[in-house]
């Protein structure tokens, strides 16, 4: 039986918005490819409610949130003038959406109705700066929940990870502070299913963190790794972290170096670098491991096609194809 991916890209040069594709778990391949919903600029979408689809939406003029049903049908857009989020995360238990402004450095909370509508509950305008040219105010990349549903957020602006309490009204209070390395400029963070493990990558060292967590937003350091090799010495900026579905690995991709670097976790939640792959085209924003984890897709924001490794038993990655088209994909997800 097929499985579908969706895929959210730019639509500056060939794509029309959100497109999605039918998966064959046995063979690896993807078939069928058509667009789902015209959008513009789909950067980053939520799936993961049941009821709801949820897609940034940026023009020229303005940006926001595109709400659609699961067939997706358009229920509820915002838009705000000069405003462009870049990560989204849909709070079922509180039935909230936080949306991150990594140009505006902003953190925008909205309620979400029955009926798929929004309502602002509570915005933040981040002050700050880092030592790196590219951190010369916030820039807000991501807000995702901690296991004890917390929410964190990843400022690549400010090299920090703060830390909120939210309450039934979506207001946020700020309850802790972890700051990263000057200039590393954390981008996203992934939580151990299982383990009071974080991995948080960092665009602007190419770096990955093993970050210990203790609850109620307290986060120790643990162990960096690069996830470039040694001997390269051009431009490179991470991007994508994801675990595999049985959580004995961890990938991360490059762009510049146009690369998946793939870690084994040990038990105690150590990474060891397995591998660094290149993904065959340029700038792998964002890729997918398949619901079993034999496949990792990865989608290309320059070369508009997709590659597609084999994942064997340890981890490692084995090339199977990147001639699939998909136009200026910047997010993939089953």
């Amino acid at each position: 039986m097929t499985q579908t991916i969706t895929f959210g890209t730019y639509t500056k040069r060939l794509s029309q918005g959100i497109y999605q594709a039918e998966f064959d778990p046995q063979t690896g391949q993807i078939h069928n490819l058509i667009l789902a919903a015209t959008e513009s600029n789909p950067s980053y979408l939520d799936l993961n409610s049941s009821s709801f689809n949820f897609s940034i939406s940026t023009t020229p003029q303005a940006g926001g949130i595109s709400v659609y049903d699961k067939a997706w049908n358009i229920l509820d857009r915002y838009r705000e003038e000069g405003l462009s989020f870049c990560h989204v995360t849909y709070d079922d238990k509180r039935q909230l959406l936080y949306c991150s402004s990594y140009h505006q450095g902003r953190l925008v909370v909205f309620s979400v109705s029955e009926e798929g509508q929004l309502q602002l509950t509570d915005q933040l305008q981040l002050e700050g700066s880092g030592p790196h040219p590219n951190q010369e105010k916030s820039h807000l990349h991501q807000a995702i929940l901690t296991p004890d549903q917390y929410l964190v957020t990843c400022d690549l602006g400010r090299d920090c990870l703060e830390t909120y309490k939210v309450d039934s009204q979506g207001k946020l209070t700020l309850i802790g502070i972890y700051q990263t390395p000057p200039g590393s400029g954390p981008r996203h963070l992934i939580f151990h299913p299982k383990e009071k493990i974080a991995y948080l990558v960092c665009e602007l060292s190419g770096t990955v963190e093993a970050l210990i967590y203790n609850g109620r937003g307290v986060f120790e350091h643990y162990q960096t790794l690069s996830t470039i090799p040694e001997d390269y010495t051009g431009f490179n900026a991470t991007a994508a972290i994801k675990l595999s579905p049985d959580a004995k690995n961890l990938y991360v991709s490059n762009r510049g170096h146009d690369s998946i670097a793939s870690f084994a976790i040990a038990r105690d939640g150590h990474l060891n670098l397995l591998d660094i792959q290149s993904t065959k085209g340029q700038i792998p924003r964002d890729f997918a491991l398949s619901p079993d984890g034999q496949f990792l897709l990865v989608p290309h924001q320059d070369s508009d096609h997709l590659t597609i490794f084999s994942r064997d038993r340890e981890g490692q990655l084995s090339l199977i194809s990147h001639h699939q088209q998909v136009p200026e994909a910047i997010f993939s997800s089953f």
